[in-house]
């Protein structure tokens, strides 16, 4: 269900509000008893009653037709809801956060609750229940082999907490950044009980590959994000921490500065053709189920095929899909500006982030680049799918520099699988399928 919860938080947007002013601070108590009734407006669908709940920034960008259409995407995904669970608290800054655990039919889930000084809400996240899970190191992984360094990546206010896995040995070794796909992503790419990310890392790190894998801004910094929500773009997401890990990877002793590669997954991959064009010193790209057709036509798709799983549209998910088909016509049209709000965009994301990627074709941008490319598709991929894969194919099939590779039987997140994919086996523990470590290492190895 991974898809759909992070869309909606796709940039961290609906993340907090930095301007409430101080009143009168909830005891912690009271703070559970906030988070879980406002949980319980949800579970009715009184939704006019739960954006009263909200903080001024939260109320501008999620009005509660926009709630309701979140509830009824979520609710197609992981079932009618059941019950609540149990709750925990975390402190950060001034904020109080509460994840209320919640029984679905068909998942277990953290509505994460972010309550300001007020006891107003001031963030909300839908998360797989994460701390149940754990981690089993994948068969092809041998942890004895590298060692893991903390390291920081970037400088400054916005600087980013990261994980350098090392192979044993003098080096020099060849270096892997690690792009994560879109919402808050953690340096894991964690989605339930899976770690895609450290699957990659401890793979490659026993094959003598160094990897960098970082906190993403958007889930490390989401408080500070907060003040510039309306002009942010890609570049803050994305492209400016991929360029510092890189010029990390050159600095350190161990690494082969020639040979260091960045490989993105998903918005990742999409944006693997800027992050090349910026620094034409990296030694190759790898780009992993990278969108190559608009961002706002890929996330209608999304959305029509988690509404079809059932074989039928109901009258909600029809006007759902119309309201968002206008959200995109707009995006597309000479009439988005700077000034739209964001209320009137899909998934509240705003103006500047539409209009940044309004030229963007990653598959055009990756012609002009002479450095190595391996773009890998998994076909049982129902986020980015196969005509993102053969657009690809259709503007580089005739490039040198260019290796494709498609794998029947994986998914998103490149974990083997049958039948029709869909957000519910995000929740089944699996790993990287391990012909993928083994094409990435052979490709690598190969370029000198």
């Amino acid at each position: 269900m991974r898809r759909i919860i992070n869309t909606l938080i796709i940039l961290g947007f609906v993340s907090m509000s930095l301007n409430a002013q101080v009143l009168i601070e909830p005891q912690a108590d009271e703070i559970e008893t906030v988070a879980r009734e406002f949980v319980n407006l949800l579970a009715k669908e009184d939704f006019s009653s739960a954006t009263k709940a909200f903080d001024t920034t939260m109320g501008k960008v999620m009005p509660s037709s926009k709630l309701q259409q979140t509830w009824a995407a979520l609710v197609k995904q992981a079932g009618q809801y059941k019950k609540q669970l149990a709750t925990r608290k975390q402190k950060f800054q001034q904020y109080d956060i509460v994840f209320v655990t919640c029984e679905f039919d068909r998942a277990t889930l953290d509505v994460k609750v972010v309550l300001d000084s007020d006891g107003k809400v001031a963030g909300l996240f839908f998360l797989p229940a994460q701390q149940s899970y754990k981690y089993d190191p994948p068969p092809y992984a041998q942890p004895d082999s590298f060692i893991e360094k903390k390291v920081s990546v970037g400088t400054g206010e916005l600087s980013l907490p990261g994980t350098l896995s090392l192979p044993h040995g003098k080096g020099a070794f060849p270096a892997v950044v690690l792009v994560h796909g879109s919402g808050p992503q953690d340096r894991d790419e964690t989605i339930g009980p899976n770690k895609p990310f450290r699957d990659l890392a401890w793979g490659l790190a026993t094959r003598g590959i160094a990897v960098l894998r970082y906190e993403k801004r958007t889930k490390h910094h989401a408080a500070k994000l907060a003040n510039m929500k309306d002009e942010i773009t890609v570049e803050e997401e994305t492209i400016t921490d991929a360029l510092a890990a890189v010029s990390l990877l050159r600095n350190t002793p161990e690494i082969d500065k020639r040979r260091v590669f960045v490989l993105g997954h998903s918005l990742g991959g999409m944006l693997i053709p800027r992050i090349g064009l910026r620094d034409k010193q990296i030694a190759g790209l790898v780009i992993m189920a990278g969108t190559s057709r608009p961002m706002e036509d890929v996330i209608y798709e999304q959305f029509e095929y988690i509404f079809n799983l059932d074989n039928k549209l109901t009258d909600d998910e029809q006007n759902q899909l119309k309201q968002l088909h206008a959200q995109i016509q707009l995006v597309k049209s000479a009439k988005l500006t700077e000034d739209t709000t964001s209320t009137l965009l899909p998934l509240g994301v705003p103006a500047s982030y539409w209009l940044d990627l309004r030229n963007y074709d990653p598959a055009q941008e990756a012609v002009k680049l002479t450095i190595p490319i391996l773009i890998l598709q998994g076909k049982r991929d129902y986020q980015v799918t196969m005509a993102d894969f053969k657009r690809w194919q259709n503007a580089l099939s005739s490039h040198k520099n260019v290796r494709f590779k498609l794998y029947p039987s994986l998914n998103h997140l490149f974990i083997h699988g049958k039948g029709k994919s869909m957000p519910s086996e995000y929740e089944k523990p699996g790993h990287v399928h391990e012909s993928v470590i083994g094409d990435i290492t052979n490709w690598i190895l190969k370029i000198h």
